[in-house]
């Protein structure tokens, strides 16, 4: 990655993120201030559903390719959520990976998580000097120096940059999966534990998509 003209670049940076009070670039300016040109921000989503895969996206920001307007996918419109995608896409190193039901009912939904987090990291193709990791706790088998952030992706545009675009194809794997098994709600609820997709379970019972570790699926069991 091109190192050339960087502190110039870091201030005009540093100058937009002033007293804004969404999620900034604070973090990762430190990081490239510190020599660490390639920085990744990384979050999942998808722990507290009864369905579907836990998804983790990893996301490479350009300093000077910012996409306007990121922020925690879960304060954004699902319609700007897919518009913010593209942009992200357009501007910035992706990569998205899963841990699939059977992953979560065998290692348990954190551990899953984890391991959706690992393998968004090594998809990006690059070595990354440092992630930045949504919440308290970083991933013991993540193979690069990490930092976890509370509240990160209202912190830092990296990981909300992340959260968007895992949230985004995390939502269109669940539709997906709706129109092969009707009735659930997946569509709109993502295989949450809505009041809509506890009384299918009650109706229509057990999908293969279910996760059987959670209680509320294991009871109906």
């Amino acid at each position: 990655m091109e190192t050339k003209g960087r502190p110039s670049l870091v201030s005009s940076v540093q100058a937009v993120v002033i007293g804004y009070m969404g999620p900034d670039f604070s973090e990762e300016l430190r990081l490239l201030s510190a020599g660490c040109l390639v920085v990744a921000g990384v979050d999942e989503v998808g722990r507290g559903p009864l369905a579907g895969p836990v998804t983790a996206a990893a996301v490479v920001l350009q300093p000077d390719n910012i996409p306007q307007g990121l922020a925690d996918s879960k304060k954004l419109s699902a319609k700007r959520r897919a518009y913010l995608a593209v942009e992200i896409q357009k501007a910035a190193l992706v990569s998205v990976a899963h841990a699939s039901v059977e992953e979560i009912d065998r290692l348990n939904i954190l551990r899953a998580s984890h391991l959706a987090m690992c393998r968004a990291v090594a998809g990006l193709g690059v070595d990354v000097h440092h992630a930045l990791i949504d919440g308290n706790m970083v991933p013991s088998d993540l193979a690069v120096p990490s930092t976890a952030l509370i509240k990160g992706d209202g912190r830092s545009v990296s990981i909300a940059a992340a959260s968007i675009v895992a949230k985004v194809v995390r939502d269109r794997i669940m539709v997906d999966l709706a129109q092969q098994h009707p009735g659930y709600g997946w569509e709109k609820n993502a295989g949450y534990p809505t009041k809509v997709h506890r009384e299918a379970l009650e109706n229509l019972g057990v999908t293969p998509h279910h996760r059987r570790s959670f209680k509320t699926v294991h009871n109906m069991l």
